[in-house]
């Protein structure tokens, strides 16, 4: 059976490429997950969009996709927060996952077919480190197992990096143990009162990256199709599995494509606890934006690009989805012109640009079979309009005050309701007058209509 042609930008060879996909009968993808110790910020929700998107195009296009995304439930960044609170590593890393499963689902994304956790695979973590060990490209020194960078021709290929510039741009951990700077940790001693298992170095726990490495390999295979993250871990975290996983299975390929997306900015500004405009995804659902919104600001931008957050977009964004949903209906099918763009590397920007184009025509089917694939316009999405609707009454006193203004003459009186409407996402449409008509243009805020009328 015939496949449409899907490409997609591969990190390791720098350009778009075509999907070909190991077996066609299982597509199969990696996705870095959390690392359960606080809130998910904004800009973490950036890939799991992405490649919520793109599993819904692949199972629209295939039989079955197995789409992992893994969870770090082992790291020094969770010991750290046990010792600050006194709390149970146990706890923190279940309150901490289940925030994330809210708030993704909160933004439209569903679940990964499995989703493993590290501390369920350590076995295999243990055998593959063995495995390096073996075939020289790791070595055990006080009760570190450490890979040997030195060993694998192709380390640096990913990120682009040589080995100079990757030292003098990475913290790179001096150890007396270490035989290169640049060996990373495989295996590390556990000090009493942190997770620890027994290994054939002492007890201990896993280093992050062989984590990824004996997760994927596990669920996927050695050789699998699509492996994803920020493009922050494409060095050194996706750097040191490929080298370790291409050692530890010479004959497979891994990954066949690497997927990275690019940052975040918050009105044009690099986010920073510093700068004071640092958001989880949680801090924005509670302020009221709707997490569709969230989504379709997210998808306005191309994967590959910076992606800016700004308040405009959002209200923008709000503005498009209220009429959009006003005419969706049910019993479409994809349009073929959005199915294609998303095919061309996940072009979502292109594939809502289709949407303003199907909208226009009055087809509410077919707008909402294609906005599914972007994980637009599902049903259980839209309770935020029911929250607005709660709001009609304020809108129409406020719109029959300014009515009223103006048919006395009082139009300093009705300039300044107009005004706090505006402010407030709402437009009034001055060419029904005398009747009183308006339209939600952005995101509602009753808030800026205290004291206007």
């Amino acid at each position: 059976m015939d496949r449409p042609d899907i490409r997609l930008r591969d990190s390791l060879r720098r350009e778009v490429v075509p999907f070909v996909p190991l077996d066609p009968d299982n597509v199969r993808m990696y996705l870095c997950g959390p690392t359960v110790y606080d809130r998910a910020h904004l800009g973490n929700a950036r890939n799991v969009i992405l490649f919520d998107v793109l599993a819904r195009l692949m199972r629209h296009d295939y039989p079955r996709v197995t789409y992992v995304r893994n969870v770090t439930d082992v790291d020094d960044k969770i010991n750290a927060r046990a010792a600050e609170t006194g709390r149970d590593i146990r706890d923190i890393t279940e309150e901490t996952l289940g925030w994330f499963h809210d708030d993704m689902a909160a933004l439209g994304n569903l679940a990964p077919d499995i989703e493993p956790r590290a501390t369920e695979y350590i076995p295999q973590m243990i055998e593959m480190i063995e495995g390096l060990i073996a075939s020289g490209n790791a070595y055990a020194a006080d009760g570190h197992v450490l890979f040997a960078v030195g060993s694998y021709d192709g380390y640096g290929k990913l990120s682009g990096r040589s080995l100079d510039d990757m030292i003098a741009g990475a913290r790179v951990e001096v150890a007396p143990y270490k035989r290169d700077p640049m060996d990373f940790v495989l295996w590390k001693p556990s000090e009493d009162g942190t997770p620890g298992w027994d290994s054939p170095w002492g007890r201990g726990r896993p280093g992050w990256h062989i984590e990824c490495s004996a997760m994927s390999k596990a669920l996927l295979g050695s050789s699998f199709d699509i492996h994803g993250g920020g493009n922050d871990l494409m060095f050194p975290h996706h750097e040191n599995e490929r080298a370790q996983s291409c050692c530890a299975d010479p004959n497979a390929g891994f990954a066949q494509i690497w997927l990275h997306n690019e940052m975040l900015l918050v009105e044009g500004r690099k986010m920073s606890k510093s700068l004071g405009n640092f958001f989880t995804v949680r801090d924005l659902l509670d302020q009221g934006v709707p997490g569709e919104v969230i989504r379709f600001v997210f998808l306005s931008t191309h994967y590959s690009k910076p992606m800016d957050w700004t308040e405009a977009k959002a209200r923008e964004a709000e503005g498009i989805l209220r009429k959009w949903r006003a005419l969706a209906a049910e019993g479409g099918t994809p349009d073929p012109s959005v199915l294609n763009l998303l095919r061309d590397d996940v072009n979502t920007p292109g594939a809502i640009a289709e949407l303003h184009r199907i909208a226009k025509t009055g087809d509410g089917a077919t707008l909402a079979a294609s906005a599914a694939l972007l994980g637009l316009l599902i049903p259980e999405m839209g309770d935020w309009l029911e929250t607005s609707a709660q709001y009609g009454e304020v809108i129409m006193i406020a719109a029959m005050a300014w009515r009223d203004a103006r048919q006395r003459g009082d139009y300093a009186r009705a300039d300044s309701i107009r005004d706090a409407l505006n402010s407030a996402g709402v437009r009034l449409k001055s060419e029904v007058f005398p009747n009183v008509a308006w339209e939600v243009t952005g995101a509602f805020d009753p808030a800026r209509l205290e004291g206007a009328v």
